[in-house]
C-alpha cells in the first residue's frame, strides 16, 4: 500500500493552523471544586486528545500535583482562577518534562502569584505566553515544510516503491523527533540553572 506523505504533511500543517488554546478569560473567575476543574478542563482540552478515552486531568492527577509541589493547595476545597491556569501549564509541560522539572520551572511562578509577592496577575503571564506561541506557529509550519522536503529527496538511490515510501516516512520522522531531542537537551539545560540559582540562594539564606 502506497504511503501518501502528502496528505500526512497537509494533516500536520492544517493541525498547526487550527491549533487553539484556552483563553484567560474563558476561565471562571470563581473558586471551583475538583469537579468542576476536570470538567471545565476536559471540555476545554478534548481536541488535543489524541485517542479518545484519554484523560485530560483527573482527581487522582491533581491531589498528585499538589503532593508534588507543583500545584498549591486548595483553598477550602475550591480552586481559584489561578490554579486552572498553573494546571493548563502542568498539563502541556507534562509530555516533555519529569514531574521534579515542572515543579522547578513552576515554583517561581507559584510562590509569587499565590503568596501575592508580585504586581503582575498571573492572567497576563498567561496572555503574554499564549501570543508568543501564536507568533510561531508560522514559522513552524516553514520548518516542518523544509524536513519534509528534506526527508522527501532522500534514498534516492533506491526504487520506486513501498520500501523507498517508509524510508522517507521514517526520516521524516527522525528529523522531527530530532527538533524534540535538542529543544528538550536546551530546557533541562535551562532547568539545571534554576535549580543551582536556587540551591545558590539558599546558602546565601544560610
Amino acid at each position: 500500500m502506497k504511503i501518501d506523505t502528502n496528505d500526512i504533511l497537509n494533516s500536520i500543517l492544517d493541525s498547526l493552523t487550527n491549533i487553539d488554546y484556552i483563553r484567560a478569560e474563558e476561565i471562571p473567575n470563581i473558586n471551583l471544586y475538583m469537579d468542576q476543574v476536570t470538567t471545565f478542563m476536559d471540555e476545554q482540552l478534548a481536541s488535543t486528545k489524541r485517542y479518545e478515552d484519554d484523560k485530560i486531568l483527573t482527581k487522582t492527577m491533581i491531589n498528585n500535583y499538589t503532593k508534588n509541589h507543583l500545584l498549591p493547595p486548595p483553598e477550602k476545597k475550591k480552586y481559584s482562577r489561578d490554579h486552572v491556569l498553573i494546571l493548563i501549564f502542568i498539563y502541556y509541560f507534562k509530555n516533555i518534562l519529569s514531574i521534579k522539572d515542572i515543579e522547578t520551572v513552576l515554583k517561581p511562578l507559584t510562590e509569587k502569584h499565590f503568596s501575592g509577592e508580585t504586581s503582575v496577575d498571573l492572567a497576563s503571564v498567561y496572555k503574554e505566553i499564549c501570543e508568543i506561541e501564536q507568533d510561531r506557529v508560522e514559522p513552524l509550519k516553514e520548518t516542518v515544510k523544509t524536513a519534509y522536503e528534506k526527508s522527501m529527496s532522500a534514498f534516492s538511490d533506491l526504487p520506486e516503491g513501498e520500501e523507498r515510501d517508509e524510508l522517507k516516512l521514517f526520516a521524516f520522522i527522525c528529523s522531527l523527533c530530532f527538533d524534540v531531542y535538542l529543544k528538550k537537551e536546551m530546557i533541562e539545560k535551562l532547568i539545571d540553572e534554576l535549580e543551582k540559582k536556587k540551591k545558590g540562594n539558599k546558602k546565601e539564606k544560610n
